[in-house]
């Protein structure tokens, strides 16, 4: 008898969905290359359904969107009743009506970073912590290496935590050169840029990025501008005089990333770091903060302290000097081969089973 897995997308009615939302496109994809035998549901309010577009089967949450992680608290609302895993992709939940019970724990952001969220959205986090940590029988799934040891430290037994990879192969193909350059020429920026790409909040830490971008384009000016692109997120952020482009659609982000001199991701707090894999993907130079746990192993990426506005700026110069050949592209993108979704779906039906 096939199995029902029913996974949480509440995230995509959200104003801001972040990485989550990329998260759970990308495991959905993921299970979909496998050709699984047992039916995915997605679960969510009306509004992350419509975002989502999914084409498998769906269970709506009843009543208002911004009331599905209440509800989720008290009970497994619109959880089918023939579900065999429930999966939980945020801290909204839900975390019963199933045998199997699983929740994605991607960060302690609210703990390590105070500007990550509002006050009411560290108190949701740290409460939603501690109902996981006192639910012996929910299995964790954790996307940050860094994130096992600190779980244990905080009473979770091992054997609960199951480590996640997470893919930067979106299924999307790059927009064309001469389509990213026209977008680029819109704005003002023609010839070399540097790209940071990610929802702007005051965690990303863009005051530091802009102030020593600006000092090594003084003596580098092969950097180019400093563009942003991405949404707004909580919080005020200083953008100085770089470039914002705001949201753009996926094959033009994609675009952006293959077409940067370098990609700069300095965060003070991460949770995993999407950007500078995607940019690896691509085979563009990354300079990357020591907080970002993405990254934290590879070889490929000039680390540097996002506290330091000189030590970002001199790991801008640094990026610099590294190879732009076809050699040291390829290296870049042979680095975060295993980061598939497809590889992600397979570690999530581990930990299901």
């Amino acid at each position: 008898m096939s199995r029902t897995i029913v996974i949480s997308v509440d995230q995509l009615s959200r104003p801001q969905p972040g990485g989550i939302a990329s998260y759970v496109r990308g495991l959905l994809r993921g299970l979909h290359e496998l050709a699984i035998p047992e039916d995915v549901v997605a679960l969510g309010p009306r509004a992350a359904l419509e975002h989502l577009a999914y084409e498998g089967p769906q269970a709506r949450v009843p009543g208002p969107d911004a009331l599905t992680p209440l509800l989720w608290r008290r009970r497994p609302v619109g959880v089918p009743p023939n579900a065999s895993v429930v999966h939980a992709t945020s801290m909204a939940g839900p975390f019963d009506g199933a045998p199997r019970q699983t929740a994605a724990l991607h960060d302690l952001l609210w703990r390590d970073e105070p500007t990550a969220t509002t006050p009411r959205g560290a108190r949701f986090h740290e409460r939603r912590l501690q109902l996981l940590l006192a639910r012996p029988d929910i299995r964790l799934l954790t996307s940050s290496p860094l994130l096992p040891d600190r779980l244990v430290a905080l009473g979770v037994s091992p054997e609960r935590i199951f480590p996640i990879r997470l893919g930067v192969d979106s299924g999307v193909e790059a927009a064309p050169a001469d389509v990213t350059r026209a977008m680029l020429h819109a704005a003002g920026v023609v010839g070399p840029f540097t790209l940071h790409a990610g929802t702007r909040e005051p965690r990303k830490n863009t005051q530091r990025l802009v102030e020593a971008h600006a000092r090594a384009r003084r003596s580098h000016p092969e950097l180019g501008p400093l563009v942003f692109v991405g949404p707004q997120g909580w919080g005020e952020t200083a953008t100085g005089d770089a470039v914002v482009l705001g949201p753009v659609a996926r094959d033009r982000l994609l675009g952006l990333y293959r077409e940067a001199t370098v990609v700069a991701y300095v965060p003070r707090a991460e949770g995993f770091g999407l950007p500078p894999v995607e940019a690896l993907r691509a085979g563009t130079r990354v300079v990357a903060s020591v907080t970002c746990p993405s990254i934290a192993t590879n070889a490929e990426v000039v680390r540097v302290d996002p506290l330091d506005v000189e030590a970002i700026s001199d790991g801008l110069t640094r990026a610099l000097n590294l190879s732009t050949d076809l050699l040291a592209r390829d290296r870049r993108r042979a680095s975060v081969a295993d980061l598939t979704w497809r590889n992600s779906a397979l570690d999530h039906l581990a930990a299901w089973r």
